[in-house]
């Protein structure tokens, strides 16, 4: 392969010549504007100086007479809202009757182990239940119940007792 010499190499002739930008013509229409907006703002200004009554020119640079606050009337509240206010309301308060009292069933088990182990988690919620022995046509069945409560809602609030211990299943009846 052949060696080259590219430092004593003259470089390639190019035109040193840049070419200028054309130049812009002179904006005469936004000169004309420029100025017919300024002489127009100049003469406003002199024919308000020139034109104004001088009587209200005087009294403004001057005034006279001292200032009187008016102090604005306080809003009076419309008539209804005295008739609200003075209105009284009767009403008729009804006594609810009580039904009787509530038995909550917890759970119903063919054993009595069962029954223990249920009646021992319904302890650690910090309720206390009892078992009932019944027996049925299909044998005998071991109840956990709580209660008799005056009300179902005394009721339901220990059952949502038992929910948060994650004992659920708990039925509510009247007690016969």
């Amino acid at each position: 392969m052949a060696r080259h010499d590219f430092i004593n190499k003259e470089p390639g002739k190019r035109s040193s010549k840049k070419q200028a930008p054309p130049k812009k013509p002179f904006p005469v229409l936004l000169v004309l504007l420029t100025m017919l907006l300024v002489g127009g703002f100049s003469f406003g200004l002199w024919y308000v100086k020139n034109n104004a009554d001088p009587k209200l020119v005087e009294q403004q640079a001057n005034p006279t007479q001292p200032t009187v606050k008016v102090e604005p009337a306080k809003p009076r509240p419309p008539e209804f809202i005295k008739e609200i206010k003075e209105h009284e309301i009767q009403v008729e308060v009804k006594e609810l009757e009580q039904k009787g009292p509530y038995v909550m069933q917890c759970g119903s088990f063919r054993t009595h182990g069962q029954a223990e182990t249920l009646k021992a988690e319904i302890a650690f919620a910090g309720l206390i239940a009892e078992i009932r022995e019944t027996t049925g046509t299909n044998g005998i069945w071991y109840k956990v119940r709580l209660g008799p409560y005056k009300t179902k809602r005394l009721a339901e609030s220990d059952k949502n007792k038992l929910k948060r211990s994650k004992i659920t299943g708990c039925g509510i009846w009247l007690w016969t």
